[in-house]
């Protein structure tokens, strides 16, 4: 049988390889958007996953800790330990900023966690875990800090002691844990002018002032410029317990919010990146419009290029379903050199870009299955046209 995509590799394979490698790229952005849209998702699952909790607990009527602000005094902890079914309770504070770094700024998020407890780092790819109560970090590696480097949070200087790997926040900025205490000042730390204002207005409030009562102005101020607030508490719940049951104890009787994994799950998965995901899929639907376009002009230009050739088969008797195959094998050929040039460029280039790109198996075999498809469309126009043909085109001028 004649190949027409044999035929082009044979006369003119700089045209059909040039060719393929343009729909290639374009397949390279259509699998890498998928990439990232997975790598955003395992982000939130992640972030999930090392905390090592079985339940949130968090301000009264909000999604916190990732998705709102939450606040609960820092000794709520102890009564929720107290209640039956649960394992460990710690209290953990989230905030992201910008921390200055060899003269630049490095988005991250930094995590106050307490040694041993629920929310700490996990696994670490080198150094040691914060052993010291104040000015040690752990930082994920992605951050491009150095052990023994100093990193400044607010006003203090940290040394980064360990480095972590996947601790990253549902948005993909590096996580970088610092001991409790330090992150409770860091987060609600004022600066120094808003500091001497808000004394200022406190002298100047009579009720805070009294003359007959020594000592109640101090300890206002001292009260306004120490925080004894927390984002959330993890919680893990014994071998045997329900989680459910006991999320719905703590909002019972403790009168707080609590989050199981699955509620957590939805929260960042679903609603954090509900916008993104669909921004992405716009994409991915416009990439897929524009590459059938692409193909089916491509397939077209190159079949009234060989409208003599195919007029000669219609003239020896060459049937219709023959033709058509040979379209749009050529078509399906074209495809597949796109797919495999596709797939690799987007493997090399995943490192390179700022968010984590995740490119599952399953969606290159997905992709494959829609270029066989956006082929097979692409083709029609050509197939079309080649049918209507005149044979008698094979001997005139």
């Amino acid at each position: 049988m004649i190949s027409l995509a044999a035929r082009d590799i044979a006369h003119s394979w700089s045209k059909y390889v040039l060719t393929g490698i343009g729909l290639g790229l374009l397949i390279g952005v259509t699998l890498s958007m998928a990439g990232i849209f997975r790598g955003m998702v395992d982000d939130a699952q992640v972030l999930l996953r090392n905390s090592q909790a079985d339940v949130w607990v968090v301000q009264k009527d909000t999604q916190g800790p990732y998705a709102e602000s939450s606040s609960l005094p820092d000794d709520v902890y102890r009564s929720i330990l107290g209640m039956p079914g649960v394992q460990q309770a710690a209290n953990v504070t989230y905030f992201t900023m910008q921390v200055q770094h060899q003269g630049k700024d490095t988005r991250v998020m930094v995590v106050g966690f307490e040694s041993g407890q629920p929310g700490a780092p996990p696994s670490l790819i080198a150094g040691r875990h914060v052993t010291r109560s104040h000015y040690e970090a752990v930082a994920d590696v992605k951050a491009g800090f150095k052990l023994g480097e100093k990193i400044r949070i607010r006003r203090n200087e940290y040394t980064i002691v360990g480095l972590s790997q996947r601790t990253v926040s549902s948005g993909g900025d590096p996580m970088v844990f610092i001991p409790l205490a330090d992150a409770q000042v860091a987060q609600f730390q004022k600066d120094n002018d808003a500091i001497v204002s808000g004394r200022e207005r406190t002298a100047a409030n009579p009720a805070f002032n009294r003359p007959n009562v020594p000592g109640l102005l101090e300890a206002v101020q001292m009260s306004q410029t120490t925080s004894h607030n927390v984002n959330a508490v993890l919680v893990q719940v014994r071998a045997g317990w329900d989680a459910a049951q006991l999320a719905a104890d703590i909002q019972r009787w403790k009168h707080l919010q609590a989050y199981t994994y699955a509620d957590m799950e939805e929260i960042s998965v679903k609603k954090l990146i509900a916008t993104s995901a669909k921004q992405i899929g716009l994409f991915l639907v416009i990439l897929t419009i524009v590459s059938t376009a692409i193909v089916s002009f491509i397939i077209y230009t190159m079949t009234l290029g060989k409208i003599r050739e195919i007029a000669v088969l219609k003239l020896i008797g060459t049937r219709n379903s023959t033709i058509s195959w040979m379209i749009l094998q050529e078509s399906l050929g074209l495809g597949l050199v796109g797919f495999i040039i596709g797939k690799t460029v987007a493997t090399l280039w995943a490192p390179v870009f700022p968010k984590y790109v995740l490119l599952l198996p399953l969606d290159a075999v997905l992709g494959l299955l829609v270029i066989v498809v956006v082929c097979t469309l692409a083709s029609v126009m050509a197939i079309r046209a080649a049918l209507k043909v005149d044979p008698a085109e094979a001997i005139g001028g």
